[in-house]
């Protein structure tokens, strides 16, 4: 059957795209009627087009392609100062699962062990979770915008909430640099930008190991302090090398929505690995010690003649953390070596074994759908869940194994709290959010303990 191609849009390029059954959209130069990618189909054009050896998503002229190579996008970059290969990753030495067995390929009398390993260790921690869906007055206008729809009016809810349990707790203060992890187009910064607008001395990392389309940076660069956008992988992030924190003193605040499995367990190592020493259990929080303290005269050392000029840079500086507040999303996406949890699961007599059926039964806690966009995107990524969904069909009902799913991540959020506590931090889960909003509906919070 022949389609009716019609014409291309005046402009555009004229080439036919069979497997999309539209005409390209790249828009060409004046006087041609092909962009650079097609115009190999013109009469005449004898030059050849070959897949760049970087990236083949896209072609480049076979002549041109040494050229090409020292401008592509997808050339590797110089790496940033901050940029230290796998500091957060964790230890390789420990118990790995080099060949992970699927739930499908278990016997049932594993699964069976494996559940009521599960119910034993949730059990023991007697852990309940309380709501706290918040608000925030910054928000208020937006939320009652009538031109935003159902998916947006969502995140803006989730946002909300994030900002009203930061305030609950104090996070939204001055001298405090906000790194915001997994950023994505930086929302959740622009409404704390906004928040802590009346605040003095606050800035704003965001952490995003992609380049993203259609960000709020723009509306930001005029701003008083720091908006800044690092592009680097978590596992790879190094924050005591970043310049704003070597040259300033400021306490550290982490947020994220929807980090994602082991991004969440990569975002607390690279803020506590290199906690700063001088705080511990019984001391001060720094976020609310004062910036500098003068000593008393007679305690002052005689002067001395000043240093010569060093032109060396700074020494990576110790990171201050004033609080974490982390949306938690997609366990099924988490990995025993980044993992901060393991003491708890030894603690339990867990192991490697067991993180990894939990880890996989996490996905039921979500398999029946979710409103949340990203959420249910991830949780289906992958034929291996849905193997394992199908095994168990008949085993255990949909709400038996949602019920497995949320121990599952239950269990695995408390293992987080349980490494935040032995770092001398309060810390708590709650439902920041109502499951008709978002299935991953919980918020990981902590701020310093006062002794």
């Amino acid at each position: 059957m022949s389609i009716d191609r019609g014409s291309a849009i005046p402009g555009n390029c004229g080439f036919f795209v069979e497997r999309k059954q539209r005409f390209c959209k790249m828009i060409v130069g004046s006087g041609n009627l092909y962009c650079g990618e097609h115009a190999h189909v013109e009469n005449g054009n004898s030059r050849r087009r070959i897949p760049c050896p970087l990236d083949p998503k896209h072609t480049v002229f076979e002549e041109r392609l040494s050229t090409h190579l020292q401008k592509c996008n997808s050339r590797e970059k110089p790496k940033p100062v901050y940029y230290e290969r796998n500091v957060n990753a964790g230890s390789g030495d420990e118990d790995t699962l080099e060949d992970q067995v699927a739930l499908g390929h278990r016997s049932k009398a594993e699964v069976d062990l494996h559940l009521e390993k599960l119910k034993e260790a949730v059990k023991a921690l007697g852990e309940k979770l309380e709501d706290s869906v918040l608000s925030h007055p910054v928000l208020a206008e937006e939320l009652n915008n009538p031109n935003n729809g159902d998916s947006a009016l969502k995140h803006l809810k989730q946002q909300a909430s994030i900002l009203g349990n930061m305030e609950e707790i104090g996070l939204l203060g001055s001298n405090r640099c906000f790194v915001e992890f997994g950023a994505g187009k930086g929302k959740l910064s622009h409404w704390i930008h906004e928040a802590v607008k009346g605040h003095k001395d606050h800035h704003f990392l965001l952490v995003e190991r992609s380049s993203t389309r259609f960000k709020v940076d723009g509306k930001h660069q005029q701003v008083d302090g720091t908006f800044e956008r690092l592009q680097v992988d978590i596992q790879h992030l190094d924050l005591s090398k970043v310049p704003l924190l070597r040259n300033k003193r400021v306490s550290l605040v982490g947020v994220g929505k929807h980090l994602c499995g082991a991004a969440t367990d990569l975002a607390l190592r690279c803020l506590f690995e290199r906690v700063d020493p001088s705080f511990s259990l019984g001391t001060e929080p720094p976020c609310k010690r004062a910036r500098h303290q003068e000593k008393p005269i007679s305690a002052r050392p005689p002067p001395l003649s000043p240093p010569p000029p060093s032109h060396e840079p700074p020494p990576p500086s110790r990171l201050e953390v004033c609080g974490v507040v982390i949306a938690l999303c997609c366990h099924h996406r988490c990995e025993w070596r980044h993992y901060v949890g393991k003491q708890l699961f030894k603690d339990n007599g867990l192991g490697a074994s067991e993180f990894a059926a939990f880890q996989r039964m996490s996905s039921w806690a979500t398999c029946d759908g979710c409103p949340d966009d990203q959420t249910r995107d991830l949780a289906h990524d992958g034929q291996q869940e849905s193997a394992d969904d199908d095994i168990f069909d008949g085993v255990l009902s949909a709400e038996e194994r949602g019920h497995v799913g949320r121990l599952c991540k239950l269990l695995i959020n408390q293992g987080r709290v349980h490494y935040l506590q032995s770092k001398g931090f309060i810390t708590k889960l709650m439902y920041y959010a109502s499951t008709q909003i978002t299935l991953e509906n919980v918020l990981l919070t902590a701020v310093p303990s006062q002794s």
